[in-house]
């Protein structure tokens, strides 16, 4: 549970808030009636900036955020181009884009393919659909998460991606939420709700693009329903400038015989974090939750990892790796669940961070609470630097010492790299992360001191 904080923060959203409900009044009233509780939820907790004994904050100061003041309903322009030119593309992929929080037609690319239902949320909400009332906010609004709340309160559209039952997607549907150019600090709540039909397979793509210099705040929310012998592969990017606030909240409720598979590709933000929880709600359900984060300056990325194994018979496995430069910080916490009854399951979780200064910090907790007997469960956590003879062995063979540096982070980084298989995504991460080496490079001080 996150603790309160100042009435004034939870103020700052409020008048926005009376605002955004005044124009909402062709609404349906089961959302208006989510929106006002969530609105609830969100003033009785606020920004969680009291961090003694709150668990969820411990590791992570977000008075920055609290102190910051963002308008709301600001929308700007954006091109192909520039989306083009910053995240990852491919004109196969079937794509909906998403500026400020509001889906664009004209910048999105769908083929019509049978079988998939992907675009706006809103006209999901507006047509009525039984489906999109009964999930929506469903499994992000079990917990009393502020967060979670804060976007339901503002949810007015998004992305919504739907696949029949027994559809196989030839191509990936890729979902691109877009923060425009602007001098203005704002707020922007991207949605995304999948809904994955029986023995469907399909391949999701969330990228989120941040095109200002200035100081943004996005706070996406993003829920998967992963129904019996569904198989989905998910892929997270995040690309926010340094002076900004990226708060994603991941939830995923997994069938019979469904299999999740996330891995996410973190840079930039001020202070970002991926909370992602999956639950294991029927026997025969597996996920997969992998990572990449990099961090310099006085970056912070926050890794909020849990699955909870409700059924027996349920796999789970989380690997995440971070490269930590500058006097920047990165937080792991993970945590596997393995309730009474969810007998012969197995969990794995590990965590291995390469701190390339003296002043980087990792906080790292993985855990386990585990309430059945027949179970295999395993967990850990590195944080190390390289040292001196490795460097050498790299020189010994010619390569100088710049050169090695580069390909022993590189390396480091080529596991969980090798997790992106669209290419043209593939592309993309191995380009960005050759970019990113340099500036990791250039506020080291302890690759190879010891």
């Amino acid at each position: 549970m996150t603790l309160g904080t100042s009435p004034t923060a939870v103020e700052k959203y409020s008048a926005a808030f009376i605002q955004h409900s005044a124009q909402s009044v062709d609404s349906p009233v089961w959302l208006d009636t989510l929106r006002k509780r969530a609105w609830s939820t969100f003033s009785e907790f606020g920004i969680p900036v009291k961090r003694r004994g709150n668990e969820l904050w411990k590791y992570t100061n977000l008075r920055p955020l609290s102190d910051k003041d963002f308008e709301h309903g600001v929308t700007g322009s954006v091109t192909h181009n520039q989306i083009k030119a910053l995240g990852p593309w491919d004109d196969t992929w079937d794509t909906v884009v998403v500026v400020d929080g509001i889906f664009s037609a004209d910048l999105s690319n769908l083929h019509g393919i049978t079988g998939l239902n992907a675009g706006s949320l809103g006209e999901a909400i507006t047509s009525g659909s039984v489906n999109v009332e009964q999930q929506l906010a469903s499994l992000a609004g079990r917990e009393d998460y502020t967060f979670t709340a804060l976007n339901t309160a503002f949810l007015d559209d998004g992305a919504y991606v739907a696949i029949a039952a027994n559809t196989e997607l030839a191509a990936p549907v890729h979902v691109v939420f877009v923060t425009s150019d602007s001098s203005t600090s704002k707020a922007i709540y991207p949605r995304l709700l999948v809904d994955a039909g029986a023995n469907t397979s399909s391949v999701i793509i969330e990228t989120h693009l941040n095109l200002a210099d200035s100081s943004q705040l996005s706070v996406p929310v993003v829920e998967v329903f992963a129904a019996d012998g569904s198989t989905v592969q998910h892929y997270r990017i995040q690309m926010e400038n340094e002076r900004s606030f990226h708060l994603g909240t991941t939830r995923v409720n997994q069938f019979a015989d469904a299999t999740f598979t996330s891995t996410s590709f973190a840079v930039g933000a001020q202070i970002a974090r991926n909370d992602i929880h999956t639950l294991l709600d029927a026997p025969g359900a597996n996920c997969t939750l992998r990572g990449l984060y990099m961090t310099n300056g006085q970056q912070q990325q926050d890794q909020e990892i849990s699955t909870t194994h409700a059924k027996p018979h349920c796999t789970s496995d989380q690997f995440y790796k971070g490269i930590l430069s500058g006097k920047s910080h990165a937080v792991f916490s993970g945590k596997v669940v393995v309730e009474r009854d969810a007998q012969k399951s197995a969990a794995t979780q590990k965590d291995l961070n390469l701190l390339l200064s003296r002043g980087a910090e990792i906080n790292a907790k993985p855990s386990l609470e585990i309430y059945a007997d027949d179970v295999t469960a395993a967990h850990g956590a590195t944080a190390g630097h390289v040292d001196r003879d490795t460097l050498f062995y790299l020189q010994s063979r010619g390569v100088d010492e710049e050169a090695a540096k580069a390909i022993l982070i590189r390396g480091f980084a080529e596991e969980i790299l090798n997790d992106f298989k669209p290419a043209a995504l593939y592309e993309f991460v191995e380009r960005v992360t050759d970019e990113r080496i340099p500036v990791l490079l250039a506020e080291s001080d302890s690759l190879g001191t010891a």
